[in-house]
């Protein structure tokens, strides 16, 4: 994980900032995350403090965040002792991946009050605690440790506040001659590899910031000696690259490999080759490499249950559709009982009660064979015609009934394609609407209380991307959004984009006249929301809102065109997040 103490120290620096501002709300929209308003300050914004054991982060960010209708425990003991409180301090205790934001309040007496919030950003072991500096103790964590998972400390109410355990190495920052460095490597841990005791030697020191300082060096992974030629290069290498951290000199980058692996960093990574971007400030850099990571993340585990159902729902419906089929083909057999019916009705002279079978000359057959027919002995020679004429008429009627069902079956099936191809590209905001069509189209039970009747809004938001022509291009990532981008919002002459005969976006053009640039920009925002976003030269139905049409109890979503012209296109992630875009 990239996120070493050299990031926090650079996220430290740019959150000096809002020391002296004022928290304004807190919200919590998930089980891991905090989002504080700071007002006043010398840069106001939204601060986010993460504890997800796979994204932990601290930065500024511009993200929307769904909150949950009832704030969660900490999210309100939060409120209690910070909101309103003033920013007195940030800090970094060492080179630890912890922060600490020391905040002053006036309690319900009039008297101050101190808290401390302690981010601890460790992988699955993240954390945000309150705590009381005064006394020690801890009011709340966002997770809790108890003794049964951790005999080191515990993070419950009340608890004293234990520190993460100590790595007792030196401080990079403050090591600034050639023999303090020495004592520290040399004291280090041997290793197989510079880098690997770059790492146990200094705090901080990420095993990619220790890689990146033995590239610098010139030296391979096998050159662990400790000559002083190796040190010297070592030596030059680490303080060329403290330098300017030492006087809050960064240089956030994201470096994508060729491979497609990327890596974030406060300083310039010379070891890869690949597309490289730099930023002008360290949030910018972890939102960019976290955001879309995490939200997607948010939205699998938000999205868990529904994904489950629907995809449980498409297996049932597979299922049922193989037995119809092969109810399909023993229906196909019901011919041969009305011939049968027929030919014992004109041998009934030669048939009596009692007889168990009848052989009969097949004159249906060019070749005219003799064939038996089985009779039951209860029944009189008419009566077992018609017993074969009535297995006729009833397969009959049960293959016309069957082929509806197999229609039924594959319409129903498509629609929910189509909602499982809106799940894997929704973000948090699109769920209700897809929850709330589920339970509208009954495959839900509306878990809402009685008596509380929801307030269905007519105008949902919709992500309209700016095309390089400036045009606007609107995308409908749900059937509640398609249904009112395609039927209200969109005006008769506007062009409508769908991949042909793959689940995918309603996308509309706005606009009446428009370049080649912009068509295939949206004809490629139709093809990435759609089950095919992986795909190259995926077919784009093109046509004129005034084409497409709803037909009488459809599902929701679902239309018909024509007069449409087809152009195959290759989804580009790069130029689509390039372009400017926003919720509406």
């Amino acid at each position: 994980m990239a996120l070493d103490g050299i990031v926090i120290r650079a996220v430290v620096h740019e959150l000096q900032s809002c020391v002296g501002g004022r928290i304004h709300k807190i919200h919590q929209p998930n089980p891991h995350d905090l989002v504080l308003q700071i007002r006043g300050g010398a840069n106001p914004g939204k601060l986010l403090l993460s504890a997800n054991p796979t994204y932990p982060r601290a930065h500024w960010t511009e993200a929307t965040y769904v909150n949950p209708l009832e704030a969660p425990m900490f999210c309100m003991l939060m409120r209690k002792y910070c909101e309103g409180a003033v920013i007195e301090a940030i800090s970094q205790p060492g080179r630890e991946r912890v922060l600490h934001i020391d905040v002053r309040q006036r309690d319900e007496l009039g008297d101050l009050s101190y808290k401390r919030i302690i981010i601890e950003l460790m992988g699955r072991h993240s954390n945000i605690i309150l705590q009381d500096p005064a006394t020690g103790a801890i009011h709340d964590g966002i997770h809790h440790v108890t003794p049964a998972l951790s005999s080191y400390r515990i993070v419950m109410p009340g608890a004293p506040y234990t520190p993460p355990p100590e790595q007792h190495k030196a401080d990079p920052i403050d090591v600034q001659s050639k023999d303090a460095f020495k004592t520290a490597y040399l004291a280090a841990e041997h290793a197989d590899s510079p880098d690997k005791r770059l790492v146990s030697a200094f705090s901080g020191l990420s095993p990619l910031l220790a890689g990146e300082i033995a590239h610098r060096a010139s030296l391979n992974v096998v050159d662990a000696d400790d000559s002083e030629d190796t040190i010297d290069a070592i030596w030059h290498a680490f303080d060329g690259m403290m330098a300017p951290l030492r006087s809050h000199s960064y240089t956030p980058e994201i470096v994508t490999n060729e491979q497609g692996k990327s890596y974030f960093s406060a300083v310039p990574l010379t070891r890869f080759n690949g597309e490289r971007k730099t930023y002008a400030s360290i949030s910018q850099c972890l939102e960019d490499y976290y955001g879309e990571k995490a939200g997607r993340d948010a939205v699998k585990q938000r999205a868990a249950d529904l994904l489950k159902f629907v995809q449980n729902e498409i297996s049932k419906n597979k299922s049922k559709l193989e037995k119809l089929h092969e109810t399909v083909e023993e229906a196909k057999g019901a011919d041969q009982y009305r011939v049968l019916g027929e030919l014992l009705t004109t041998y009934m002279h030669a048939a009596g009660k009692g007889d168990r079978s009848i052989e009969v000359i097949n004159y249906y057959e060019e070749s005219q064979p003799t064939i038996k027919i089985e009779l039951d002995p209860l029944l009189t020679p008419s009566e077992n015609a018609q017993r074969y004429f009535r297995k006729y008429n009833k397969q009959k009627n049960s293959l016309q009934t069957v082929e509806e069902q197999i229609t039924l079956t594959k319409n129903e099936n498509t629609y929910l394609e189509q909602v499982l191809q809106q799940l894997q590209t929704a973000a948090l905001q699109d769920l209700q609407e897809i929850r709330d069509e589920l339970v509208e189209q009954q495959y839900l039970r509306d878990r809402s209380k009685r008596g509380t009747k929801k307030k269905k809004s007519t105008k949902p938001s919709l992500l309209c991307y700016t095309s390089s022509e400036g045009i606007s291009i609107f995308v409908g990532k749900n059937n509640t959004q398609n249904e009112y981008l395609t039927n209200k919002l969109a005006s008769a002459s506007d062009t409508w984009l769908h991949t042909k005969d793959i689940p995918g976006s309603h996308v509309v053009i706005r606009s009446e006249s428009f370049g080649e640039a912009t068509l295939q920009e949206a004809a490629m925002l139709a093809a990435y929301y759609s089950q095919a976003r992986e795909s190259s030269q995926v077919p784009v139905d093109t046509t004129l809102i005034r084409y497409v049409r709803k037909p009488n109890g459809a599902k929701p979503g679902s239309v018909i065109y024509d007069k449409q012209k087809t152009i195959f296109i290759t989804p580009d992630e790069q130029r689509i997040r390039s372009l400017p875009h926003l919720v509406k």
